[in-house]
């Protein structure tokens, strides 16, 4: 993919954040896409690409009287809309369309209109983890996490203070779910789900959506907003089974996802000015700042818990609030896509001063997939 040949022109949320029971989750979809098209200046009948995870695409696309040239229903888990990006920049380059709407929506904490998650006995996680035990991600991420700690020497009160930093930035956010202060003494003195791992350092349960607005670098300059552009992009997957990764102390797919958009980018890490690293739970961000190669991972631990990534210091970090504050309705990506566009265009709530390049990492299942964007707002 060339350099800043595609770019984000629109991109919204849902109306509503946090617990929504008024609306069903293909509604979600809805709203969020029609805020999206909003933002963007455009009509319904002006997409001809679409992109969806969780809901089909076919289900979107009828429900909102989009006819379609492109379509891409990749569904990865939390990273489903990284690897849209990425698709989609490729779909509009090649000329298979113009303009891409990617949706997400869930109704993670009503349930509305929402299949239950299931894992069927006769999978590979059905047969070989499901019957020991593990069972959702509270029971599934302490299984590497345990070996991460050991290996690279983390602590609990570092892992701690990730959650903290986020509920700083949260604070700053007035569509942030959670925003009282907490300490690291908070977080290692709040309710114990599964060991390490206590309820301060899990995400919240959330109902909400997002959407983006993509076309060519082209048209860009004639959509209402400052174009985001996509500097470079990476995506891979692993395996299904958290007991089956290579290794603990590092996730596959993000050692592939990562610095292949860092090379695509032609960017050091140096350049980074603002970073979203997916943070359903604590131990993430310490994964991706060792796995896409800002730092060796025995260092991740204290670079957090010393303030660099806080407000005010050297490397932003989730600056909406994240998983962990800001919101999380079972798919979290979208929402670190958004907030990457909002520092890019300028207007983020807890706006980084001068930020040019932003890196926008995500997971999907437990290290099963993993993809990553870089934007910038230079042509």
């Amino acid at each position: 993919m060339r350099r800043n040949a595609v770019a984000v022109v629109g991109a919204a949320e849902t109306t509503e954040l946090g617990v929504i029971p008024n609306m069903s989750q293909l509604q979600l979809h809805a709203d969020a896409a029609l805020n999206a098209i909003k933002d963007a200046g455009l009509k319904l009948s002006d997409i001809d690409g679409i992109a969806t995870a969780v809901e089909t695409p076919q289900q979107i696309a009828h429900y909102l009287g989009i006819t379609p040239t492109w379509v891409d229903g990749t569904s990865v888990g939390g990273c489903s809309f990284m690897l849209h990006v990425r698709h989609a920049a490729a779909a509009i380059e090649a000329g298979l369309c113009k303009t891409v709407l990617i949706t997400h929506a869930e109704s993670g904490k009503s349930m509305i209109g929402k299949a239950p998650r299931s894992i069927p006995a006769d999978s590979l996680q059905g047969q070989f983890e499901a019957p020991f035990g593990v069972y959702g991600p509270p029971s599934m991420f302490p299984i590497p996490v345990l070996r991460y700690m050991k290996t690279h020497g983390i602590t609990h009160e570092q892992i701690a203070s990730v959650a903290v930093v986020q509920r700083e930035w949260a604070a700053k956010n007035p569509r942030a779910t959670m925003k009282a202060p907490i300490t690291v003494e908070d977080v290692l003195n709040s309710r114990m789900i599964a060991y390490p791992f206590r309820i301060l350092q899990c995400c919240l349960v959330t109902d909400g959506g997002g959407a983006l607005i993509m076309t060519s670098a082209e048209r860009a300059k004639d959509f209402p907003h400052k174009p985001v552009y996509i500097l470079g992009t990476g995506e891979s997957v692993e395996t299904p089974m958290v007991s089956q990764m290579k290794t603990f102390d590092s996730s596959r797919a993000f050692t592939v996802a990562g610095p292949t958009a860092f090379r695509e980018a032609g960017i050091a890490h140096s350049d980074v000015d603002h970073l979203m690293i997916y943070d359903a739970f604590a131990h993430l961000p310490l994964y991706g700042l060792g796995d896409l190669g800002f730092m060796p991972h025995e260092e991740t631990g204290k670079f957090i818990a010393d303030g660099n990534t806080r407000p005010g210091g050297k490397l932003p970090m989730n600056t909406n609030g994240g998983g962990l504050s800001y919101m999380h309705s079972g798919m979290y990506g979208m929402y670190a896509l958004q907030e990457s566009v909002r520092q890019m265009r300028g207007i983020a709530p807890a706006q980084v001063p001068g930020a040019k390049i932003s890196v926008c990492h995500g997971v999907g299942g437990m290290f099963a997939a993993s993809g990553t964007v870089i934007f910038t707002n230079e042509a």
